[in-house]
């Protein structure tokens, strides 16, 4: 028997520390302020610190609560998942956050074996329109916002 008795719990862990610990390491110069007057540092500090913790919890736990093995199946999601992110980096400059953003839940959602065109399209318009709404009016960030022809 395995000292790892849940292995996908385990590894979660392990990466919930490492990536907690990098936030505290990046986040060690900036100020911290105080709870009143926060400093750039006191919220990736803070997130970081829990992040470990968290990491911790479910580490330990891995150890004693027995689990499913990790298996690793089909490469074909991620490079699809990674390939819609290169769209959108390629595409928001001239079609705009609102076509860019469509393209990319709708591309990344193919990798799913349960893609529906309907389901799809109906994600990417809702998340364009809160993307839009957070992003160039509540934000107020200088992007495009329509392909350059409508402009």
């Amino acid at each position: 028997m395995s000292f790892i008795r849940n292995p996908k719990d385990f590894w979660a862990g392990v990466l919930f520390i490492a990536f907690g610990l990098a936030a505290v390491i990046i986040a060690r110069d900036y100020a911290l302020g105080t709870a009143g007057r926060m400093g750039p540092g006191y919220f990736p500090r803070g997130l970081g610190i829990i992040m470990m913790a968290l990491g911790l919890i479910l580490s330990l736990r891995a150890l004693r609560v027995d689990g499913d093995r990790i298996r690793f199946g089909s490469f074909k999601p991620i490079f699809i998942v990674l390939g819609s992110v290169i769209v959108f980096a390629l595409a928001a400059p001239k079609l705009g956050l609102i076509v860019a953003t469509i393209l990319l839940i709708v591309v990344s959602s193919t990798a799913s074996h349960e893609f529906r065109w309907k389901e799809a399209v109906i994600s990417s318009l809702a998340l364009s329109a809160a993307t839009l709404v957070v992003f160039v009016y509540g934000l107020k960030l200088q992007l495009p916002t329509w392909p350059w022809f409508l402009q």
